[in-house]
């Protein structure tokens, strides 16, 4: 047996009885340690003394890595542990360690993970039809149709919607909001010349060659480019740039109302009136990428709820929470966007098929529920209280809090990468945006007491972070975070 191997099985042992006796495992640890070389030994002092360290690359964890790595499109670098199982606000990896989970598979999980009645209805409806085609009706697809119309309206959020058309994804939600809109500018000017369509910096709209093209990310374009003709891109924000950058050459306008992997960056009642005031000046369809902030994450059914109606979009485009997991996007449209639509003009061969509506038909239903999104805005208040705490802890490090309701972001002086894998290593998940952002998008059935658990973990990371003399210059309240 290798030194190596011979180290793994105790500490795995170490781990299953931690929960029996903290201070036996450590001295067992530094029993075990202290005749191995200092490699060995750091090793398993450092498994000693965190709860959820990255698994070493002798780990089963490693080895399955290893296996599966040499088949798979390297489009993603991923930490080491690998999850295997979820169950409300936290997931295990295949060493059966637990994380708290503050990210919901990127604003994805709303209901938390292997929520039992989505459970319940993926059984029964794949044994009673997956899948039939476009080609025939089946009932689940207007059922969500219908609900999806009613409940926006129910919600004072995109007074003029009509019809959804319905897809798998994201990107392809707005991959039909850009033809759509493309559609209508053919339809306004026969000619083609109102073919334009206008986004923002620091947006993101997904990664298909169109949604690509509305995302002026040069990390994300330049691998592909060139991208499709007839993209511009304004200042987010910027009221006074909008006559310049939207023209009569313009069909469509994209916007998320709070950017998600920008930063999240909260656009300005000003600004959505403003933009939504040019659109009707030149003809052009308003679309609102509600993809990650829709459906309940700040409080309402759709962030731009809280806007009056004369700033309320043409467009509306949805995914990740809709299907709390299981791929299923919708483009919900107003009649007059509809009427410009014909027969033959766009398709899907999985998009509304009966699994995915009957499960984002439930997952609609819950996510309108008004005591969940009131308990959403309670939540918002108790994760910034911490926020406060973090910025009086670190005033050097925590600039700025932005977000509505669980989507927040903390703007930290520096790369918060460190910070990530200090809490990981502690048991809890969060992942970044922007530049330089600690993003939280937890499960909206997050618990208060888990809220506290994970900024208590967070807090340990960012202080095992930055404890180094440099960071500790100076006391708290010399600046005020906004």
């Amino acid at each position: 047996m290798s030194v190596a191997r011979g180290i793994a099985a105790p500490n795995r042992w170490l781990r299953c009885a931690a929960h029996h006796s903290k201070r036996r495992c450590y001295a067992s640890a530094s029993t075990a340690a202290s005749s191995l070389p200092a490699d060995y030994r750091n090793a398993i002092e450092k498994e000693a003394s965190l709860p959820t360290p990255d698994p070493p690359s002798d780990s089963q964890t490693a080895r399955i890595v290893n296996t599966h790595m040499q088949y798979m499109v390297p489009t993603y670098v991923r930490p080491p542990p690998m999850f295997h199982k979820g169950e409300g606000c936290y997931l295990w990896d295949v060493e059966n360690r637990q994380y708290l989970d503050f990210t919901a598979g990127i604003a994805v999980n709303a209901l938390g993970h292997c929520d039992p009645e989505m459970s319940k209805i993926l059984y029964q409806q794949a044994q009673t039809l997956v899948h039939c085609s476009n080609l025939y009706y089946n009932p689940w697809v207007g059922a969500l149709s219908e609900l999806l119309v009613q409940k926006t309206k129910e919600a004072g959020a995109m007074k003029d919607v009509g019809k959804v058309f319905v897809c798998n994804s994201g990107s392809e939600a707005n991959e039909a909001a850009i033809k759509f809109a493309r559609k209508c500018g053919k339809e306004a000017q026969p000619d083609g010349s109102k073919n334009e369509i206008v986004s923002f910096q620091g947006s993101f709209h997904g990664r298909t060659m169109g949604a690509l093209s509305a995302t002026p990310n040069p990390k994300y374009q330049k691998p592909f480019s060139p991208m499709i003709p007839g993209f511009k891109y304004g200042t987010y924000n910027d009221i006074d740039g909008i006559n310049d950058i939207v023209t009569e050459k313009t069909c469509g306008v994209m916007i998320e109302p709070i950017q998600g992997e920008g930063g999240v960056n909260v656009a300005t009642q000003e600004f959505m009136l403003a933009l939504r005031k040019r659109c009707n000046e030149v003809g052009a369809v308003l679309v609102y990428d509600e993809i990650q902030c829709g459906l309940g994450r700040t409080g309402t059914l759709w962030a731009h709820a809280n806007l009056p109606p004369e700033a309320h979009p043409d467009i509306l485009t949805t995914a990740k929470a809709l299907g709390n997991g299981y791929p299923v996007g919708a483009t919900l449209v107003t009649d007059e966007v509809s009427s410009k639509i014909k027969t033959g003009d766009h398709g899907t061969t999985f998009g509304g098929n009966p699994l995915a509506c009957r499960l984002a038909h439930y997952m609609v239903s819950r996510l309108s529920e008004k005591e969940l999104q009131q308990d959403v805005v309670k939540k918002e208040a108790q994760f910034r209280k911490h926020f406060v705490e973090l910025h009086k802890r670190f005033p050097e490090v925590v600039q700025e809090v932005r977000g509505r309701g669980l989507i927040l972001g903390l703007q930290l002086n520096s790369d918060p990468t460190p910070v990530i894998t200090a809490a990981r290593e502690r048991g809890l998940l969060v992942i970044t945006c922007g530049t330089n952002t600690l993003r939280f998008v937890p499960p909206l059935i997050i618990s208060p007491e888990e809220i506290d658990k994970g900024m208590a973990i967070l807090s340990d990371a960012m202080d095992a972070v930055f404890s180094s003399p440099e960071h500790v210059k100076g006391t708290p309240g010399q600046q005020e975070m906004r």
